[in-house]
C-alpha cells in the first residue's frame, strides 16, 4: 500500500513538474513560432509586426465535422465566412469570392506575395483584415492573403491560430484559448 502510495506521488509530481517546464517555456515556443509564420517572401516583417494587436474573448470549442475536419465560422470585418482550419496555412487565405463579400475591390490589389500551395507556387496579395472573430476569441489587424486561384474555401490558418495562447485538437473538437 506504501509502495502504491509513493508511485502516485512520484507520477503526481512529475506531471506537475513537467505542466510548470510546459508553461514557463510556452512564450519561448510562441515567440520561435511566429518567427517562422510566413511562407511569403516580401514583406514578412510586417506580417510578424502585427502580432502585437490585441486579442480578446474566451475559449472556443469548434466540433469536428463529419468530414474528419475543421470548420469554422468567423465574423470578418461585418462579413461572416466560412473557413477549413488549417494549421498548416500560415496565414489566414481567402478565396477572391470571401474577398469579394467582405468588400474588397480585387482589382486594386497588389498580387506580388509569392506563396507555395498544395497545387503549386502563385502569387497572392496581402491584406489586413481590421478585425476577426471566431467563436468567442477576436483579433485586430489580422494578417491575410486573398489567393486568385487554385484556392476552394478560405483557410484559417496560422496568422489566426498562432495569436492564441494556445489551441488543441481532441477526438471531437478544436479547442482555441484566447
Amino acid at each position: 500500500m506504501l509502495k502504491s502510495a509513493f508511485i502516485l506521488a512520484c507520477a503526481v509530481s512529475s506531471a506537475v513538474a513537467t505542466g510548470l517546464i510546459v508553461a514557463k517555456n510556452d512564450g519561448f515556443v510562441k515567440q520561435g513560432a511566429a518567427d517562422t509564420l510566413t511562407v511569403v517572401q516580401t514583406s514578412a516583417a510586417a506580417f510578424t509586426a502585427s502580432a502585437q494587436a490585441p486579442m480578446s474573448g474566451g475559449v472556443t470549442a469548434i466540433p469536428k465535422a463529419a468530414d474528419g475536419h475543421f470548420w469554422a465560422e468567423a465574423r470578418v470585418n461585418s462579413t461572416v465566412v466560412k473557413f477549413l482550419v488549417d494549421t498548416g496555412a500560415s496565414v489566414v487565405a481567402l478565396t477572391p469570392e470571401d474577398a469579394c463579400r467582405m468588400g474588397i475591390d480585387l482589382k486594386t490589389l497588389s498580387y506580388d506575395q509569392e506563396v507555395s500551395t498544395a497545387s503549386g507556387k502563385t502569387f497572392a496579395a496581402r491584406v489586413v483584415i481590421d478585425r476577426m472573430g471566431v467563436g468567442q476569441s477576436h483579433m485586430e489587424k489580422v494578417e491575410a492573403l486573398v489567393i486568385p486561384q487554385g484556392l476552394s474555401t478560405s483557410l484559417l490558418g496560422m496568422s489566426y491560430l498562432g495569436r492564441l495562447s494556445r489551441f488543441e485538437a481532441t477526438p471531437r473538437s478544436l479547442i482555441l484559448h484566447p
